[in-house]
């Protein structure tokens, strides 16, 4: 027999999700419309009254949307950094998990970006960015670099579903005109895996650098303000780990799901979980130093005006948001993530949601308390989310899921000629990078 058709074959759990659709599916699916649509009925029911309808008011511009924006481009990073730096890194425990961080990365973005338009009362001056654009202003170098990372990270995606989309396209299928275009005439010739790899790894080095240059840009619409605790050098590097921070819990979280609806337990083994769950115990103490030493500077300077949001977020009317942050991004995952034991793909869900939690926490506490303080004198606004601002979320959210499902249903979630190739060259690959290093073995 064909050794390719027999590791298909080995692979045939792969195609199942795409080649069958139970009724879990559609209940889910229907589930996720009614929130969708009811999100949809909220965001016109804005739209008509004015924004209004929100908590926000003058000096309160930012709130549960704009929390949003930088939580859903922190969560981005899941697919770009992880499966590029562990690509470059030749780690061959990745290439079960790569895809499936790299849907993340595209599909979030949209939300990210949907957030925004979500934040003006009339989405039309969007344009107005394009039209009257000011080259000083870091709200153009925010939508010229997440436009560049959208691009990238498409590409970075679609690169290795060539292949995939292949197999798709000669084994049958619902959408065989689709997977025909796709395809791109793939044969699977050495000249066309070599052009392919080529391809991936100029992507995974472009990407990186352009990530971290998107986070980044993201913290410098506040840090380039005059904003008490906003101007501050450490937000491009901490909106970066936080980022990072995010997109790991994430990714374990969609792995589980994934692991549990299509039983791929064969591909999405412990040792993925333990190896992403040492990464996410790595950021919990990193994003600890980060906040650590913004708040040790904050309190040392001792600025009035800084110490009012100081101590409105420890002990003030912010302070259920800032501790509830230190309790689900720290107290609750680092105990978990510290020993192998707690390490399973079980313990690190836990850990993971703890910090998806806590992250979005986060970038609220950053956001609201100083706008509720500034610099010029100005009547006191208390700020409170809406039903709308919650629907709103809860219709992104469940968007994301929806089109993270349907591409599950178009395309294999786990990289099946990565694992073909895996088992066919790892070994001799690992075997010889060791002799390289490892003192003893003999090379010539």
């Amino acid at each position: 027999m064909d050794p390719k058709r027999m590791s298909l074959e080995e692979d045939a759990i792969l195609l199942q999700p795409i080649q069958r659709t139970g009724k879990a599916f559609y209940v889910t699916l229907f589930s996720l419309l009614a929130v969708i649509l009811w999100a949809a009925w909220a965001y016109m029911y804005q739209y008509r009254n004015g924004l209004g309808v929100t908590g926000l008011a003058r000096p309160i511009f930012w709130g549960v949307y704009i929390t949003n924006f930088v939580f859903f481009i922190g969560i981005s990073h899941a697919g770009t950094l992880i499966s590029a730096i562990l690509r470059l890194a030749k780690a061959e425990w990745r290439r079960s998990i790569t895809r499936s961080a790299e849907v993340i990365t595209v599909l979030v973005l949209f939300f990210g970006v949907g957030n925004i338009l979500m934040d003006l009362g009339r989405p039309d001056r969007m344009l107005n960015i394009l039209q009257y654009p000011h080259f000083k202003s870091p709200l153009l170098w925010d939508v010229s670099s997440i436009t560049v990372y959208l691009t990238a990270s498409s590409i970075y995606l679609y690169l290795p579903l060539i292949p995939d989309i292949a197999i798709l396209r000669d084994h049958g299928g619902k959408y065989q005109w689709l997977y025909r275009i796709l395809a791109l005439g793939w044969k699977g010739t050495e000249k066309q895996h070599h052009l392919l790899e080529r391809g991936i790894s100029i992507m995974a080095i472009l990407v990186i650098p352009i990530a971290v240059s998107v986070h980044t840009v993201v913290s410098f619409v506040f840090a380039m303000t005059i904003q008490p605790m906003w101007h501050t050098a450490i937000f491009g590097p901490y909106f970066v780990a936080g980022a990072i921070f995010s997109g790991i819990a994430a990714l374990i979280v969609a792995m589980n799901l994934i692991r549990k609806v299509y039983h791929l337990e064969d591909y999405l083994r412990p040792v993925h979980f333990n190896n992403l769950g040492v990464l996410l115990l790595v950021m919990t103490l990193l994003w600890f130093y980060f906040t650590f030493t913004e708040y040790l500077t904050t309190y040392y300077g001792g600025e009035p005006i800084h110490m009012t949001i100081f101590w409105n977020k420890f002990t003030g009317r912010f302070a259920p948001y800032f501790w509830g942050m230190f309790l689900f991004c720290f107290v609750i995952p680092l105990p978990i993530l510290s020993f192998q034991k707690t390490r399973t793909p079980y313990g690190t869900l836990i850990a993971s949601i703890s910090v998806i939690i806590g992250m979005w926490l986060e970038r609220y506490v950053i956001v609201v308390p100083t706008l509720t303080h500034p610099r010029l004198p100005n009547e006191t606004v208390l700020y409170s989310p809406t039903w709308v601002e919650w629907s709103v979320f809860a219709g992104c959210v469940s968007f994301f899921i929806l089109l993270y499902m349907t591409f599950t249903k178009l395309f294999p979630i786990v990289s099946i000629w990565e694992v073909q190739e895996g088992r066919e060259k790892s070994m001799a690959e690992v075997q010889e990078r060791i002799k390289t290093y490892l003192p003893g073995i003999g090379v010539e």
